[in-house]
């Protein structure tokens, strides 16, 4: 696992936004980064499971989040721009933002993957990610210290048989993080991207039907390089990719 020791009240007064929050690491992401003095708001496409994390987050004694629903496969450019105003207007600034949300897909020879799979992984790994980092930057920089977070896979480094897209989605994203990086180099704004490695999730257990779930890290296993990305003592790292295992 990555060693960072996580101190108490770290993240005291940011507000971070997690997308895919409902579930998985996105959940332990946003539980987490509340329990260490932040306000969350909470981005997802199932309103119940954002309030269940909603009700979560406040059981644990910590600052209230938001809720912000929008499904990255039908949104449009303006629902990111009226999405980053709203922010700005009800918070003044943006300290940290995990770009967590991500599709699988199906895991199939390359040549049999439709075009529509295709697309819709292309819409929700990358297009998404585009619009959502652009609409951010504004917000971003209003904070002493902002830290924009991608998540990215093994697959996006080396591709593997049978993941095409998925992994073609990652190797994208990637690259978005370097291009932010060395755009922003000199700023306020650190821009990187998590390999989370093999977690206990239900994107994982669709991969991997068969695995003996006790043998895989928990969500909350891998957090340690979650709080260390949004936290002060990573201001000096910028444009990496950074392993959670």
């Amino acid at each position: 696992m990555f060693t960072y020791q996580i101190k108490y009240n770290s993240l005291t007064n940011k507000v971070i936004l997690v997308t895919g929050a409902g579930a998985g690491i996105g959940r332990q992401a946003a539980l987490t980064y509340a329990k260490l003095g932040a306000t969350v708001i909470l981005l997802g496409k199932t309103v119940k499971k954002l309030e269940n994390v909603y009700d979560e987050i406040l059981a644990q004694g910590s600052p209230e989040p938001a809720i912000i629903p929008l499904d990255l496969n039908g949104a449009s450019q303006q629902n990111y721009s009226d999405m980053a105003a709203t922010i700005s207007q009800q918070f003044g600034k943006l300290d940290g933002a995990l770009l967590n949300a991500a599709m699988l897909g199906d895991l199939t020879p390359f040549a049999q993957i439709k075009e529509s799979m295709w697309d819709e992984i292309m819409q929700v790994n990358v297009k998404a990610q585009f619009l959502m980092a652009q609409a951010l930057l504004p917000t971003l920089q209003k904070a002493p210290n902002a830290s924009l977070i991608f998540t990215t896979s093994g697959v996006g480094s080396q591709g593997r048989a049978f993941w095409g897209a998925y992994s073609v989605s990652k190797f994208a994203t990637e690259g978005l993080m370097q291009v932010i990086a060395d755009e922003y180099e000199n700023s306020n704004l650190r821009t990187n991207a998590i390999n989370p490695g093999a977690t206990r999730t239900q994107m994982r257990s669709s991969a991997f039907p068969a695995e003996d779930k006790d043998t895989i890290a928990k969500p909350e296993d891998i957090m340690p390089l979650y709080v260390y990305l949004m936290s002060d003592d990573s201001l000096k790292t910028n444009g990496k990719v950074l392993k959670a295992q």
